[in-house]
């Protein structure tokens, strides 16, 4: 069964490739974001790394710019990610984050006012995180992982992973805005640097707890939408409007989440309120725009989402 391996070419990744470089199910997928002069070095080195150690090689490429959101050079790199996944057949896509990119994250979604999603921010669908270790696993689902993505490795922060990289003398690529403070990511790493070890691991335990709840909520969410969807039994997309005109918002909410979800259309919370909003008051006849310009025509009683 094929892994994807996200390497970027930084100290995290190419530890992450050496850990898995005698799994013969791994390919090296490499997105260049055509954010800097070095973008197109970067990919030069990991395809060079990827031969060396035997590994097939795909790439993925954008001319995003210099002053291009960190939200939307995500969004893309996980789009290119997933369409390699799909390609290859793989089960499984591994990124290179650690406990101190977990922490950071959490401070981060903090800041902003997140919601109790932005206590799981890293789940995504076919996505693990070998070296958050068993924090990034359920407990009750260990054999499940072993057997398909292989055991946990231990669990890993930077530190750690710089030092692997010097015990194992492994060259890597040093992404220049790692260092720049205009970013909130950079001046959050800062602030934690001093953080306890143990306050980090105690929130990785609180996050794979969190993301428990999470992973239930999501399936109890989708087995409902599965029901309606059998009794009406409409076309593939085609959601009744009845559906979502419900007294409790957020159940509303989180139906319409799944139910966009199942369409590979990933919103944002203001855009779903608006879309909510739309499925609830809008006249036959009207539409709604969704991200990349997909258009959500509504008749009477339905309205289609567009794959």
């Amino acid at each position: 069964m094929q892994k994807i391996l996200a390497i970027s070419g930084g100290v995290d990744s190419v530890c992450l490739l050496h850990m898995y470089k005698d799994d013969p199910e791994v390919i090296v997928a490499h997105f260049n974001h055509g954010t800097r002069p070095s973008s197109d070095d970067d990919e030069k080195f990991v395809q060079k790394l990827a031969a060396e150690y035997g590994k097939k090689f795909v790439v993925g490429r954008a001319h995003l710019g210099p002053n291009v959101s960190e939200e939307k050079a995500r969004n893309a790199r996980y789009e290119f990610l997933h369409d390699a996944a799909y390609r290859y057949d793989a089960v499984t896509i591994f990124t290179a984050h650690h406990l101190d990119d977990l922490v950071e994250t959490l401070a981060i979604n903090f800041l902003r006012g997140t919601g109790w999603r932005g206590l799981t921010p890293f789940l995504r669908p076919l996505v693990e995180h070998p070296l958050f270790g068993k924090y990034g696993r359920s407990k009750d689902a260990g054999h499940f992982f072993d057997s398909i993505y292989g055991p946990p490795l231990s669990p890993m922060f930077k530190a750690d992973l710089i030092k692997y990289a010097a015990d194992h003398r492994l060259a890597f690529r040093e992404d220049p805005t790692n260092h720049e403070d205009n970013y909130l990511r950079n001046r959050v790493r800062a602030k934690l640097k001093d953080f306890p070890k143990e306050q980090k691991l105690k929130l990785a335990g609180l996050y794979q707890a969190q993301s428990r709840t999470r992973f239930e909520i999501d399936y109890a969410t989708e087995r409902l939408l599965d029901d309606f969807m059998r009794l009406d039994n409409p076309e593939p997309g085609v959601y009744m409007r009845r559906w979502f005109d419900l007294k409790d918002r957020e159940v509303a909410l989180e139906l319409l989440r799944l139910a966009c979800m199942y369409r590979a259309v990933s919103l944002t919370r203001p855009q779903l309120e608006d879309f909510l909003n739309a499925i609830q008051t809008y006249a036959p006849g009207k539409s709604f725009n969704l991200p990349k310009d997909r258009l959500v025509h509504f008749s009477k009683t339905a309205f289609l989402i567009p794959a």
